[in-house]
């Protein structure tokens, strides 16, 4: 009976701590709009506004008439006619190519030699330049698309230059690569939306982020943190119900982020570039289930930091700093393409971006797989919460100035 008390004194203990702050906080505004509005509404939106004028743009250049200034035009007739065929819209010349691209004027423009026909006539290379500036990403699909269809002509006109000499066109291409492209249009979405496992964490990190601040260095600067720890409660007892609140925090942004992705996800127009994304209940389990463990990492790593700060504009530098953190394993998998590896899935972070990946190409994460990055995860979560739990024994913690 004397055990069963000392029980429900604790797990009341704890309640009492957690429902404290999670009503304090409901009031917040700040806590608020960046718990349940910045991070996991506004931010999907945004997101796919984009995708959705990227994609947008890209698909009108590869399937519309393509607007091309043509210099030298006259020179090759059949050339024109044949890009004309294929949505090329030519347009007069311009004076300054080269000026002209840089400015965006155009995306690309094509020369044409001046000794193109003397050149045809005598059955030798002739040439045309297409002018274009590679740092402009806009250019790139116009580039391309009038770069296959010049080369596509070349092809059919050496094929009949050999046809007319009583050759086979296959002569001049003794060798044919074939390609067997094994890409899904799942895994071709997941290139495109690669910064999805990054903006999870991300709203995790948000959801929290100002609970903790305010948990911590909020009441320390209020003073109202000395008082809390005279009760007669061991401190981890009062810090476990403080990161349950930041906890239920980050876990309610990330569900909200989550349904605002399975509904936007829907007006992507991926089906216009052959791709196929899946952000629906099944996907917004499994993500759920990875970052579990991370939200209890997160939550203990701000509120450790956020301890060593006397004041609420203090934490929140320090912990705009530790915003970066999330960012490394999305700038290391892009800066450096590399094969995963199953101890990488045990990585905090690395692990959640790596099987968050998988999900997006539909591959689905193994078993193996998922368990390294729980257990990895959960792992450096109690390391955080111990060494939190360490640094609430500290009577300076109280102290405020």
């Amino acid at each position: 009976m004397e055990k069963t008390n000392v029980a429900v004194i604790r797990v009341r203990a704890f309640l009492t701590v957690f429902l404290k702050e999670v009503k304090e906080n409901l009031r917040d505004r700040r806590t608020l709009v960046s718990a349940f509005l910045t991070g996991p509404l506004l931010g999907p939106l945004i997101l796919v506004m984009m995708l959705n004028l990227t994609l947008n743009r890209e698909f009108d250049k590869a399937e519309k008439p393509l607007p091309v200034p043509v210099i030298g035009a006259e020179r090759a007739p059949n050339l024109l006619a044949a890009l004309k065929a294929n949505g090329i819209d030519p347009k007069p010349p311009i004076a300054n190519p080269e000026l002209a691209v840089r400015r965006q004027d155009a995306d690309v423009v094509l020369r044409i030699s001046p000794d193109y026909a003397t050149a045809w006539g005598k059955g030798e290379p002739v040439q045309v330049e297409l002018i274009y500036d590679s740092s402009q990403r806009d250019a790139n699909t116009a580039v391309e698309r009038l770069s296959r269809l010049v080369e596509s002509y070349a092809h059919e006109q050496g094929a009949m230059r050999l046809v007319a000499r009583g050759l086979s066109p296959s002569t001049a291409w003794p060798v044919v690569a074939a390609r067997r492209d094994q890409a899904t249009a799942q895994a071709r979405a997941a290139l495109v939306f690669s910064i999805l496992p990054y903006f999870f964490v991300l709203t995790v990190f948000m959801g929290g982020m100002y609970l903790a601040i305010d948990l911590t260095a909020g009441e320390r600067e209020r003073q109202s943190l000395e008082p809390l720890f005279a009760n007669p409660v061991p401190r981890w007892k009062i810090l476990a119900g403080k990161l349950a609140a930041i906890c239920t925090f980050s876990a309610a942004s990330l569900l909200i982020s989550l349904c605002a992705f399975a509904v936007v996800g829907r007006f992507i127009p991926t089906e216009k570039l052959g791709m196929e994304l899946d952000l629906g209940l099944r996907f917004g389990g499994q993500v759920l289930l990875l970052m579990l463990p991370l939200i209890v990492l997160l939550a203990a790593l701000q509120s450790m930091v956020a301890a060593f700060a006397k004041s609420y504009r203090e934490a929140q530098t320090y912990l705009s700093l530790l915003m970066f953190v999330p960012v490394l394993p999305s700038i290391l998998l892009a800066s450096m393409p590399i094969k995963s590896q199953g101890w990488m899935y045990a990585v905090p972070l690395l692990g959640q971006h790596l099987g968050i990946m998988q999900l997006l190409r539909g591959d689905g994460v193994e078993p193996s797989q998922l368990g390294l990055c729980l257990a990895g995860s959960l792992v450096a979560a109690a390391v955080a919460v111990l060494a939190t739990a360490r640094l609430y024994q500290s009577e300076r913690l109280a102290i405020s100035g």
